[in-house]
């Protein structure tokens, strides 16, 4: 049985508002809380006129608060942009407000452009001292050892689960260094997947954390009916990533039926290096990619994402994901 999961970064899709975008969210987390996903994630990112998810713990706790049983949790926090108490006091009051559903997920990049770094009071050295904060930030969460001067309250006792977040081998080696779950970047920076994958099995330390590597495969997922109107869709995040990395973002634009044309080849070529870990396409293709993707990483765990211009469109995309997710895992039940 493989476990699936869904990041949602909030999109704004042009011609819409930052209060709809939010709205979807919470819509797009009832319906996930339906379908048998473990986790709904939500991402920190700064300065994009695209992602309305920056005040991450504040969307986890209205994720929750409309949900009854999927777990909600950050995919992640940038850590570096935040005292690991303050940290721990968010997350410790979430984990109060609904035990045992709240993840907190640590990357260590700023979650934007290095300007809007600086007006985040962020040290451009943050960075260099994660894993210290991690550990830090886990301390605040664990018992209290009846020495430390300072507690986290709330937070204190909560255990919020911790989990290392990468498109990198540090964060590999990091996670299994400290016994941790590990999330890898694959949906928009597969380059050291397979690398990052290895790496942390092998080294993985068993800890009180973790007795055994968890490991979680992101994957893109543009599910339609037809492989044509997948593709379609998945035009609308070509082009955010195009306008992101050619420093234009801006808001998710709507889908073309000729991205070639529009953009050229040479970013094309580009755009679908960055975003090959995904499932496009009918329901029988994704299921095939999926499959594909399983078989070749062995993931424990899997977690979709996609930006999809249309509302509607984006539910029946994961619901097909979560269908063909059952499927899959029904049919190794079955073989077992």
């Amino acid at each position: 049985m493989t476990p699936y999961s869904l990041l949602d970064l909030s999109p704004v899709p042009e011609g819409e508002t930052v209060a709809q975008a939010l709205r979807n969210t919470l819509d797009l987390a009832t319906l996930a809380d339906t379908l048998g996903f473990t986790r709904y994630w939500l991402a920190e990112h700064h300065n994009m006129r695209g992602i309305a998810s920056a005040a991450t713990a504040v969307l986890i706790g209205q994720v929750a608060a409309v949900t009854k049983t999927i777990r909600v949790g950050s995919g992640g926090i940038m850590l570096p942009n935040h005292a690991p108490l303050q940290v721990a006091e968010q997350f410790g009051t979430l984990a109060e407000l609904f035990p045992d559903r709240i993840d907190l997920g640590l990357g260590r990049a700023p979650g934007t452009d290095m300007l809007t770094a600086q007006a985040l009071r962020r040290d451009p050295n943050a960075a260099d001292t994660f894993p210290d904060d991690v550990m830090e930030l886990i301390a605040y969460l664990d018992d209290w050892d009846g020495q430390r001067k300072i507690i986290a309250v709330p937070g204190i006792g909560t255990k919020v689960p911790v989990w290392i977040l990468g498109s990198s081998t540090f964060g590999a080696q990091m996670a299994a260094y400290y016994g941790l779950p590990y999330a890898f970047a694959s949906h928009f920076a597969p380059a050291e997947l397979k690398n990052a994958a290895q790496i942390y099995r092998r080294s993985f330390r068993p800890s009180k954390h973790l007795d055994k590597p968890h490991f979680m495969l992101a994957v893109n997922i543009f599910a339609a009916a037809t492989d044509e109107e997948g593709a379609y869709l998945k035009t609308s995040m070509q082009q955010a990533f195009i306008n992101l990395r050619t420093g234009q973002p801006g808001a998710l634009p709507r889908p073309v039926a000729d991205l070639e044309a529009q953009v050229g080849p040479v970013a094309i070529e580009m755009v679908e290096d960055a975003l090959k870990i995904s499932a496009t396409g009918s329901p029988q293709s994704v299921k095939a990619k999926l499959e594909q993707l399983i078989g070749t990483y062995k993931p424990d765990e899997i977690i979709f994402t996609g930006h999809i211009h249309d509302h509607i469109s984006r539910r029946a995309s994961f619901e097909i994901g979560a269908r063909v997710m059952q499927e899959i895992n029904a049919e190794r039940v079955a073989a077992e």
